[in-house]
């Protein structure tokens, strides 16, 4: 289906974006997951074509192009010709807007140059062992020093925790009030902060998720991004656009399983003829087709809120709960059709499988998403009662 909020300019740069993963990201995607993770010239790479950040004020390297649709193509891109891997999106969509947006004209030209040009690796450490999507139960702390804040806890499922230069860490400020939380700017280096083991995943075997150690860390208060007792807010505030860019990948990745499957089921025969001739397989392709292309124009109406900065938060959890569980089902319903088939790792779709599994539940869980919208609809258990 012709998407309509794309204009031509746009589909220059997506061609321009697609041979720059065909060429300089897929071709590395078997050795990024042996390794574990991507080799940090990905990122340096897109960076010197002005891939990353694309966002940020020409003043600090970027682009200025305050249009979500060129960070939503790089996605896709990424998603079809690259590798889910290679954490783009993570960098450019989530972590620096927290820089862009809430820090310090002096923080902004510190650190934003890096990130663009690609010399610097972003990561965000929330979730802690126990507490998952629950911020207000979380235990790190950061204790102010007068002169510094002192850093302390652990952190886990941290992606990039491993080639990260720096690392958005969210901690308590209060010892009595649970949603009293800051955000602190730790660099690679700094004494106290460690890195624990790669973890081992199901899938985005390139991606790296790691642990995060913090033993009586000084932050100094140049590294504390607004204000230390907001970073509640803050974090709810940025939270629509993470599930937007979660939802954005999820439509990616399902759809070039379709595509995979649809030239597969052209291809294999069985008892004689291709099986997609076959009424089930039709069938099966067909209620994709349509499920796919009503899901994709919900999401590209999202893109087009969040650039009008309307996009509210129930709407984008609504976004990222469809979006991910489409994208598992298709996962499903095209490893079914490949058969034997695709249950070898050396098909790509038995791969993506796999690395679709955890879109369920990372930037928040399909029952949280579910709770989002259900309250927004004033069935708030905590107000009926």
């Amino acid at each position: 289906m012709e998407r309509l909020i794309f204009e031509p300019e746009h589909e220059q740069f997506r061609d321009t974006v697609r041979r720059f993963f065909q060429r300089e990201i897929g071709p590395h995607a078997e050795k990024w997951r042996e390794q574990g993770f991507v080799d940090r010239s990905a990122y340096k790479k897109a960076g010197d074509l002005g891939l990353l950040l694309m966002w940020a004020d020409p003043a600090y390297g970027g682009a200025g192009a305050d249009d979500f649709r060129y960070e939503q193509i790089v996605s896709e891109e990424n998603s079809r010709h690259g590798d889910l891997g290679f954490y783009i999106h993570l960098h450019s969509g989530l972590v620096a807007p927290y820089i862009g947006g809430l820090g310090t004209e002096e923080q902004k030209q510190r650190w934003l140059p890096g990130c663009i040009s690609g010399d610097t690796i972003l990561a965000i450490a929330l979730t802690e062992p126990g507490c998952g999507s629950d911020l207000a139960a979380m235990r790190s702390t950061a204790v102010d020093k007068g002169s510094h804040w002192l850093l302390n806890g652990s952190k886990t499922y941290i992606s990039n925790g491993q080639i990260s230069d720096l690392v958005i860490v969210a901690a308590r400020t209060s010892a009595t009030e649970s949603h009293r939380i800051g955000l602190f700017v730790v660099e690679a280096g700094m004494a106290g902060f460690q890195r624990g083991k790669r973890l081992k995943k199901m899938g985005l075997e390139a991606q790296d998720t790691s642990e995060l150690f913090f033993n009586d860390v000084v932050v100094s208060k140049e590294n504390v991004l607004g204000d230390p007792l907001k970073g509640f807010q803050y974090l709810t505030s940025f939270l629509a656009g993470e599930r937007l860019v979660a939802a954005i990948s999820s439509m990616a990745s399902a759809q070039t399983a379709f595509d995979i499957t649809l030239e597969f089921v052209k291809e294999r025969r069985a008892f004689g003829r291709a099986i997609g001739k076959f009424q089930n397989s039709r069938f099966v392709m067909a209620d994709m087709r349509a499920k796919l292309d009503a899901m994709q124009t919900f999401v590209d109406q999202c893109v087009l809120l969040h650039n009008r900065k309307d996009l509210s938060g129930d709407t984008a959890a609504a976004a990222k709960y469809l979006a991910s569980e489409l994208e598992n089902r298709v996962m499903d319903e095209c490893v079914q059709l490949h058969g034997g088939a695709g249950y070898m790792s050396e098909y790509r779709i038995s791969r993506m499988f796999t690395d679709a599994r955890v879109s369920r539940i990372f930037a928040g869980s399909s029952e949280i998403m579910k709770e989002i919208i259900g309250r927004k609809l004033g069935l708030d258990e905590r107000k009926m009662n």
